[in-house]
Order: structure tokens, then C-alpha cells, then sequence
């Protein structure tokens, strides 16, 4: 609906909410209303204007505090125009009441006889939907779900403005915008905690929607709905056209990639040296393709190894372009009676950061596909490195777009659309880092842990745990004498969420990121784990039993097809 006070200030009124009790005609407080708002409407059109401004006027010891927030991506005259409507009308959609809240497309407009400033509002909350049904919600719920989740990590980030908008690639044709947005008098941690409860709060029925608080709020759409000025990140690249090329094609990429592939070539005198003939003394650990030996961080193809020298090659291009400092380069063996809760919950952290590098932050988007124990290495200040991009790039799909019979990886990390239908995302790599939180806070591997009766798997017995009040049972005997409690009941909680059956569910490693720094930020239930029967609930003693064969001594399972 589109009110006219006049043309130069007509606005988009989104909605309202009226509080409070009611103040009389003619009172004092009507008075200092009319100061107050008349103040923030002459505010809007100083030079100075921020696009964010509080007011407040006391009399005696009464007083109206008022609070002005524009969105980001209009111009200063839009939102001077919004201001002057908002003061104009509040008072008229909420006649005689000492609290209101009044939405525009451009602004809202905040004023109450309590002192709000500073503080976070959530209530009450305004939903607006889309009167369109999406009509295929479950490819449609992780793209939005992961476009929004970015969006309030980056609003959390930037403590000037608490301001993100985005888009993210949907279908050939569409894409998803998103923007998310906090009053710029709260704090970061507050504004994350409005946010993630906004995102939650989401719809799952429509093209579109938001969430509408008095210190934050949320909007998707399949269209672009963002002001003049706003500034756009690029969206993610659509998933490419899966080619089979016949073997020697020479294309532009091939050379560069041999050229790339010849540089980072080294002499087999050399490595043989470095590696003292590649003793056994030097091996950090052998793989599915073969041995892998320190020093140089060395891996040596095996002459019975399944993996082609494509996937080596790829495995070799896909280190060199990567750069980040959560992502491996040399790392050493430390034994696990080193690793206190101090040095466990860094690791986690480490972990976490280095998935979001490659899920959202590297030059290409890459699915890690195999993230279990033995590819996370650790260097001399404990810090963790991802390694064992042999199969990580081989080739990038759509969540939907899954392949089955082409699975790799190593069972018992396997999220459970890709282990049974070969359909893979960023969210099955979540799926595997959460199955890593909960190996690293237990001690014990997934596929060979034993609960205190029967045989039972580490997804079975932590669930069981969580939903009979035992969670902190989960935590490995020997840091029991010292951790915190508050930190290993999150990282049980945030890796319960990973592991849901659910793809939707999960949250994706932005969001997991900012759940591990901010304390405040309020951590939805988890559902039942994947490949765990329901029937476990606080009073049953029978084990949950996994329903996916495990591998053998953590070898990654990879079938190769004709290039």
C-alpha cells in the first residue's frame, strides 16, 4: 500500500506494530511526542545525516526515546523522504499509543517511553510473504537457506553499518537476492543473534519473504529488489555443463594447466632425498592413491593406486591455487594425549574456517568430498590443516544434479544423499565436518565406537546422550579434569546440527563459523542424526545401528570412469 501525504514524500509502508498503553490528548507526553518525531524528521535533512539517528526528550522524569534506521542501499534523499513520512504517519497508524514501530521499504521508524537504545528488540516480529508457492522447495530452501546464512555473517562483520545484501545462483534463469540488516545501535553479537533467529523464522512456502524485527530484519526474493546504491557482491557461478572430453583435446586450460603442473614439478632426485628414499619413517599417513611423506609434504602416487593422473594432477593444481592458512602445507604427527580442550576447540575453529574458505571465499567453489580425522593434519602451533584434494574438484554439481554410482569419499563421513544417491553439495561437506566435531570432542573414531553397553556408532550414542540430558558423557576420559563446559556442550550441539538428515537443516559453514564465535547466537534444536533409527528417546536402551556398510582402515572409496 502506498500512502500520499505528498508526492515528494510518498514512501512503501511495509506494516506496523502499536504498543503500549495509550496517552492522553493534550498531555505532556503528547507533546514531547510531537518535539520528538518533529526533531528526528528535521535530523534526516541535516548535512551530517548518517542515515541513522536516535532522539530522545525528557521531561522531568519522563521520557520518549526515538530511533531512525534507513536501509544502506538507498540515497540519502530517499531516506530523508522516508523519515518525513514515517514521522508524518506513525502517529496516524498508531493513534495515542506510547510505543510504535512503523515499517517502510526505505526505513523504519522506532519511539518508546522506555529506553530501547542499545538494546536488542525481537519482538514484536512482522512477517511479509510472497503470495507465490515455490514450486520445488527442497533445491530451492539450501540455496536460499546458504545465501542468507552468508549474509548475516557479513552484516555481523561489518560493525559500521550491520548491513549485507547478496544474491546467490538458483536456476539457469533465476537467482535469489537477499538482504539483512541491524539498527546500527546494537552490537555485533546482538545483531547476530537477531539475525540467525530471523533466518529461522523464515518461510518455506514462498518465492519470497521477510522477517521483520524492531532491530533487525530479513528479505529474499527471486527478483532484485535492492535500492539504488546498494553494492553487490558477484553471486556464485551456476553449477558448469558436465562435459565428458575425448581424450587428448587440447583446449587454452589444458595448457595452461600442463604449464602450471611443469612449474610445480620436481626433480626425483630431489624428492627421493628429501624423503631419504622415501623411508617409513617419513610418512605421515597413506590414502587411497598412495603414501604421503613429511618434509616437503611429498605423495607418491602408487603403481597400484586407483587414481589416474588426472585426479593427481588435480589433486597438485588444486593446492597451488589454493592460499589460505587453514589449508595444508606441512604439518606433524602429535599425539593425542597432547591434545587438551584448549587445543581441541581451536582445531575445530580451524577446521570450520578452512570449509568456508572453499565453500565461499576461494576462486572456485570446491567440495572437499572426503573431510574426515586422517586429512586434517595438524602443524607445531596446533593449527589445523585440510589436506587430500585429490577428489575435491573432479567435478562441481548442483545439490539436485547428483550422480549416483560415482561415489567417493570414505563411509561413515558420507552425508546420506551423496552416500546413497551420489548427490552432493556444500552441505554434505558439513555433513562430514560434523561427524569431525563429534569425533574430536569423543576421542573416538564414528565407525568403531563402542558405547558402555553395546556396540554402538559415535552418531547412535551421541544422540541418545543429547536426548537423555548426558551429553557432557560424550567427552573424551582424559579432558575431563579440565575444559569448558559451555564450549564442548556447543560443539556437541552445532555437531548435531551438521549431521541432520535433513540437508536443509544443516547450516552451512558461515553460519557454523559464527556459531562457534558468538555465544549469543541462539542454536536451534537438533533433529535425529542420519543413519540412526527414531526409535531412540530418553527412556530406551537399545543402540541405533548404522545402515551403511563402514570401509576398511578409513580407505577412500573412488571409482574411476573413462575420461
Amino acid at each position: 500500500m502506498v500512502l500520499h501525504f505528498n508526492l515528494s514524500t510518498a514512501q512503501n509502508r511495509v506494516g506496523e506494530s502499536c504498543l503500549g498503553g495509550n496517552y492522553a490528548t493534550n498531555s505532556t507526553y503528547e507533546a514531547n511526542l510531537s518535539i520528538l518525531l518533529s526533531s528526528m524528521a528535521n535530523n534526516s535533512t541535516s548535512p551530517d545525516n548518517t542515515r541513522f539517528f536516535t532522539s530522545t526528550v525528557r521531561s522531568n522524569s519522563d521520557g520518549i526515546y526515538g530511533l531512525f534506521q534507513c536501509r544502506l542501499d538507498f540515497s540519502s534523499q530517499d531516506c530523508n523522504k522516508c523519515a518525513k513520512t514515517a514521522t508524518e504517519e506513525v502517529t496516524i497508524r498508531c493513534p495515542f499509543r506510547k510505543e510504535s514501530v512503523i515499517y517502510y521499504f526505505e526505513c523504519w521508524l522506532h519511539y518508546s517511553d522506555k529506553p530501547f537504545i542499545s538494546t536488542m528488540q525481537v519482538d514484536p516480529t512482522l512477517y511479509v510473504y510472497n503470495p507465490n508457492n515455490i514450486s520445488d522447495p527442497d533445491q530451492f530452501s539450501p540455496k536460499r537457506n546458504e545465501l542468507m546464512e552468508g549474509l548475516v555473517a557479513r552484516a555481523v562483520s561489518n560493525s559500521s553499518t550491520l548491513f549485507a545484501v547478496g544474491e546467490n545462483y538458483f536456476t539457469s534463469s533465476k537467482n535469489i537476492f537477499g538482504l539483512a540488516q541491524c539498527t546500527q545501535d546494537i552490537s555485533r553479537t546482538d545483531c547476530g543473534k537477531c539475525l540467525n533467529t530471523s533466518v529461522f523464522e523464515l518461510p518455506t512456502c514462498c518465492e519470497g519473504g521477510r522477517v521483520i524485527k524492531p532491530s533487525c530484519n530479513i528479505r529474499f526474493e527471486l527478483f532484485n529488489f535492492f535500492g539504488p546504491e546498494a553494492i553487490i557482491p558477484a553471486p556464485a557461478p551456476p553449477p558448469p555443463p558436465r562435459i565428458i572430453a575425448p581424450p587428448n583435446t587440447n583446449t587454452t586450460n589444458d595448457v595452461d594447466e600442463r604449464s602450471t603442473i611443469e612449474s610445480l614439478q620436481f626433480n626425483f632426485g630431489t624428492v627421493r632425498v628429501a624423503t631419504e628414499d622415501f623411508c617409513d619413517s617419513n610418512k605421515l599417513g597413506e590414502g587411497g592413491f598412495g603414501p604421503v611423506y613429511k618434509e616437503i609434504a611429498v605423495k607418491r602416487l602408487s603403481r597400484n593406486s586407483g587414481q589416474g593422473v588426472e585426479e593427481f594432477k588435480n589433486e597438485v593444481l588444486l593446492l597451488a591455487k589454493l592460499q589460505h592458512r587453514s589449508l595444508v602445507k606441512l604439518l606433524d604427527l602429535i599425539k593425542r594425549s597432547y591434545l587438551d580442550w584448549e587445543r581441541r576447540y581451536k582445531i575445530i575453529g580451524g577446521i570450520a574456517r578452512g570449509l568456508l574458505y572453499l565453500h565461499e571465499d576461494s576462486r572456485d567453489r570446491i567440495i572437499h568430498r572426503d573431510l574426515k580425522a586422517s586429512n586434517i593434519l595438524l602443524d607445531a602451533q596446533m593449527n589445523p590443516k585440510i589436506s587430500d584434494f585429490g577428489i575435491a574438484r573432479l567435478f562441481v554439481v548442483d545439490q539436485t544434479q547428483g550422480i549416483t554410482g560415482r561415489i567417493v569419499g570414505t563411509y561413515g563421513y558420507m552425508a546420506p544423499e551423496y552416500a546413497l544417491h551420489g548427490q552432493f553439495s556444500v552441505k554434505s561437506d558439513v555433513f562430514s565436518f560434523g561427524v569431525l566435531v563429534l569425533e574430536i570432542v569423543s576421542g573416538q573414531k564414528n565407525n568403531s565406537f563402542y558405547g558402555s553397553e553395546s556396540a554402538e556408532y559415535l552418531l547412535s550414542y551421541a544422540w541418545r546422550q543429547w536426548v537423555e540430558g548426558t551429553a557432557l558423557e560424550l567427552i573424551e576420559p582424559t579432558l575431563r579434569e579440565r575444559y569448558s563446559r559451555n564450549e564442548v556442550m556447543r560443539c556437541i550441539h552445532i555437531g548435531l546440527l551438521c549431521v541432520q538428515k535433513e540437508i536443509a537443516r544443516r547450516p552451512t559453514m558461515a553460519s557454523v563459523v559464527l556459531m562457534l564465535n558468538s555465544y549469543s547466537v541462539t542454536l536451534p534444536s537438533p533433529a535425529v542424526p542420519a543413519w540412526t533409527t527414531e526409535e531412540h528417546g530418553p527412556n530406551r536402551n537399545n543402540s541405533s545401528q548404522s545402515v551403511l556398510p563402514q570401509s576398511i582402515n578409513e580407505a577412500s572409496i573412488t571409482e574411476l570412469y573413462p575420461r
